[in-house]
């Protein structure tokens, strides 16, 4: 009621002389958008189809509050980070039979890698390794807003990577990362392993001796390079797990096809019994590959 009398708002509209234009059109803009929103034509402002973080990064571009990088907003490149992840899930509606994953890089090893580089992480673990087990720890807490993120993706693989060993093993003592870096494994990967997801594990150099340690974190398989005793995990875990690798990448560089057939060969007899075993480049196939050996690999 206005001034006692039953009005529509139309009727309000009409009795407005100066703006009534401006308000009947942004009320008929707003009518038709949420019946449109409601019927699954528009989202939501603030939906999982528009992230609410894409609108705050929005807001502070506008409000001069957040500067551009390298001639980009921060929201620009979400923006573009979004349109693939919604293309990705496309391509997924598209391909029922295809095993769609995510992951991350930095687990424990790799990031403190990232952070202090290799002098000086060698120096920190040599110099006191349980302050430094403190920092890997303290790392680990960081990192598990990831894990729990991943967790709810959805998607149903997870690869992890992380770097622990070189391609003589461990560098540092095996006590050591069985105190501070599978402890925390195994509470990074928890959301997953509740969520029902399968967790990858890829690791460069020779991890041999931690696929039994790498197991009981709740990994389902492994991916390897040629330095990892693939024999090993087929014989322990062939039936249980799947386990990806590990014909040798500097083979086919050399290009020599009774080389390149000998190491199928080798990779073919060691898994083709096992049904999760996947024949693969351990440590990936540079640019500078012959084409030749790759046709011939493949």
């Amino acid at each position: 009621p206005v001034e006692g009398e039953n009005m529509s708002a139309f009727g309000m509209v009409r009795g407005l002389k100066d703006h009534s234009v401006i308000i009947v059109s942004l009320f008929v803009l707003f009518s038709l958008y949420m019946g449109l929103n409601r019927i699954g034509l528009l989202p939501g402002i603030y939906s999982d189809e528009f992230p609410r973080a894409y609108f705050e990064l929005v807001d502070k571009a506008s409000s001069g509050k957040e500067k551009k990088l390298d001639g980009r907003y921060p929201y620009e490149d979400f923006k573009d980070s979004y349109d693939r992840f919604l293309e990705h899930q496309q391509q997924r509606a598209a391909m029922p039979d295809l095993v769609t994953m995510t992951g991350i890089y930095i687990t424990v090893i790799s990031g403190l890698i990232a952070i202090f580089g290799w002098e000086m992480l060698l120096l920190a673990a040599g110099v006191d390794a349980k302050r430094f087990g403190e920092v890997a720890n303290r790392y680990a807490s960081w990192i598990q807003q990831y894990y729990n993120a991943l967790g709810k993706a959805d998607v149903p693989v997870v690869m992890v990577h992380d770097d622990i060993v070189w391609s003589a093993g461990p560098f540092i003592s095996p006590k050591w990362y069985r105190e501070y870096v599978f402890s925390n494994y195994r509470k990074l990967f928890a959301p997953l392993r509740d969520a029902g997801k399968k967790i990858m594990f890829t690791s460069d150099g020779n991890y041999t001796g931690f696929i039994d340690d790498l197991a009981a974190c709740g990994v389902h398989g492994f991916v390897l390079e040629p330095w990892t005793d693939m024999q090993r995990i087929a014989d322990g875990y062939g039936k249980t797990h799947v386990f990806i690798g590990n014909a040798d990448t500097r083979i086919l560089l050399r290009g020599r096809k009774d080389e390149i057939r000998a190491e199928v060969e080798r990779c073919m007899a060691i898994g083709k019994q096992y049904p999760g075993f996947f024949l693969a480049v351990g440590n990936h196939i540079p640019a500078n590959t012959p084409v030749e050996s790759v046709l011939y690999y493949n």
